[in-house]
């Protein structure tokens, strides 16, 4: 391949760890990773992250650190077959590594394939994944992994990759043209370092030699040259959050509009299926609790049936959510009582609320004063469940909504708390 047909993003990879742009927590001086290849030990993992944040990068400079075979297959293009002939391959030179670009695509059989050599070392599996490898990568696959989540760049390290191209790179420096501004660059890149270093090469290759690349100019290349969604970049990521939205503030047809936009995009329907069940609980909540059901079996449904029928489905399901009642109530209560978690610590349990299985734990009043609340009128009695460093802390605010105003009225007939 000639030099000016690799594209910037590849000519400006990272070939050391000093090298690579962000991902500190990972391989910041004395972080678990970096110490990890530098002791020449690593265990098999799992790269989760969003596009463009180094995951290829980093399986090929662990690959050239440990100066061990490597290879590198995509679950998109590759199946079982090409993972055995890997595991054959390895076993004779006795350790490999094996990269895996979007493992979470491999299906159960293609994962299977993996666990025995994975168990005996034979090769040291590094899987990159955008999506959430506990729903992705089946659980005795992932068991034997770490997994290491990657975060996106921010926006001083994207404008150093932008800075660094502009100096180190022969093709862009030669062009002597001016970074004016950088905000559509950014914008439309959303944290994605490749796309930002190859929307940089487009627009460059656009203009003339000397001009300055102003955002008003990106955003016009941009709209005339780049694709209209992109499920592995961030289309992906914009479009997912304007159906969300649109679920959220209760409008079913702008729901269904970007629910087709991702459908004709080619988006995998479980994806759309599982973001539809966590809003369920995260937006709506116990103000339609019938919600999380139907997302559920939604869920279920399209997973059961596939495209094209799934699109039915899904669009049923979406309308039902836009048009229920909403309430993030319980939502805010779980990260309410985490922030109170990790404030406080492990505070004792009370003893009252304490299990008292043996004489001992009897005898030092495990369970003493704990009253059996279906012994009293309404199943209720007064007793404080917090530990004392925390008493009468609330959490759950129910929302204001028919079901939830049903709550409240519950919760205020028997808690001062809430009078």
């Amino acid at each position: 391949m000639l030099f000016q047909e690799i594209p910037l993003a590849e000519r400006m990879r990272p070939k050391t760890l000093d090298e690579l742009a962000g991902q500190t927590h990972l391989v910041g001086k004395g972080q678990v990773l970096r110490n990890a290849i530098e002791n020449g030990r690593i265990p098999s993992m799992i790269l989760w992250g969003p596009p463009g944040t180094g995951k290829t990068t980093l399986a090929n400079i662990i690959a050239h650190s440990l100066k061990i075979p490597f290879y590198a297959l995509s679950a998109i293009s590759s199946g079982v077959k090409e993972v055995r002939e890997v595991i054959e391959s390895a076993k004779r030179n006795r350790s490999a590594i094996l990269f895996i670009d979007e493992i979470h695509r491999f299906n159960k059989s293609q994962q299977d394939a993996l666990l025995g050599a994975v168990e005996k070392g034979t090769i040291t599996l590094i899987g990159a994944t955008t999506e959430n490898p506990s729903f992705e990568v089946n659980a005795a696959l992932l068991s034997r992994c770490q997994v290491y989540v990657l975060q996106h760049l921010n926006k001083e390290q994207l404008i150093q990759l932008l800075n660094d191209a502009m100096t180190k790179d022969e093709s862009v420096r030669k062009k002597k043209q001016v970074l004016a501004e950088t905000n559509a660059l950014l914008q439309i890149s959303g944290g994605d370092a490749r796309k930002l270093l190859n929307l940089f090469e487009l627009v460059c290759d656009s203009l003339p030699a000397e001009a300055a690349i102003t955002d008003e100019l990106v955003m016009d290349i941009a709209q005339r040259r780049m694709a209209i969604y992109d499920k592995k970049g961030e289309q992906h990521y914009d479009i997912i959050s304007a159906f969300i939205k649109s679920i959220r503030g209760s409008d079913p047809n702008a729901a269904v509009y970007w629910l087709a936009r991702m459908i004709e995009g080619g988006e995998d329907v479980s994806f759309i299926a599982r973001r539809m069940l966590i809003l369920a609980a995260e937006d709506i909540g116990n103000a339609n609790p019938t919600a999380l059901i139907m997302a559920n079996n939604c869920f279920d449904a399209v997973n059961k049936i596939g495209y094209p029928e799934s699109r039915i489905i899904l669009s049923q399901c979406a309308i039902y959510l836009a048009c229920s009642a909403k309430s993030n109530a319980s939502y805010v209560a779980i990260d309410a009582a985490l922030a109170m978690v990790r404030q406080t610590g492990d505070l004792p349990v009370p003893l009252s609320l304490r299990n008292a299985p043996t004489a001992l734990m009897k005898e030092l009043n495990y369970g003493a004063e704990y009253k059996y609340a279906h012994n009293y009128e309404n199943n209720f009695v007064p007793h404080e469940f917090l530990p004392e460093e925390i008493k009468n802390q609330k959490f759950f605010e129910p929302g204001k909504n028919a079901r939830e105003d049903e709550m409240r009225k519950f919760l205020q007939q028997r808690w001062e708390k809430y009078k």
